[in-house]
């Protein structure tokens, strides 16, 4: 069994900076590319990004690239989400999410069999 928690949400100005970590409680962290997501209130999840199993590649959406990056500590079972110049439309909530024995990145939420519960970002202009 797998379990994803998410933290490090918050209530910033836009152009701030703020990390979110997702801890991945179980086994085997390394078989699974870690997906994030985001879900603003009236719309459709989307996806912000990925990282492979050994954090060689890595995918983001396109409404992020150049801003997010992210980041994955295997000895420590956590993947990482740093934001940068934070934009009101960035307000969302975001969730991280578990691909096992991806072997691609997906941007697909539908091939990610674990999800945490979420966080919350609120970006203020």
């Amino acid at each position: 069994q797998v379990q994803l928690v998410e933290s490090g949400g918050g209530l910033v100005q836009a152009g701030d900076s703020l990390r979110l970590s997702c801890a991945f409680i179980g086994r085997t962290f390394d078989m699974y590319t870690m997906g994030w997501f985001r879900e603003a209130a009236g719309k459709e999840r989307e996806f912000v990004g990925a990282i492979s199993r050994i954090g060689r590649s890595t995918n983001y959406g396109d409404s992020v690239k150049g801003r997010f990056t992210i980041s994955r500590d295997n000895a420590k079972n956590m993947a990482y989400l740093q934001m940068n110049n934070l934009k009101p439309e960035d307000t969302a909530v975001y969730y991280c999410a578990a691909d096992l024995l991806g072997s691609i990145i997906l941007k697909e939420a539908v091939n990610y069999d674990y999800w945490g519960q979420g966080t919350q970002v609120t970006v203020s202009s």
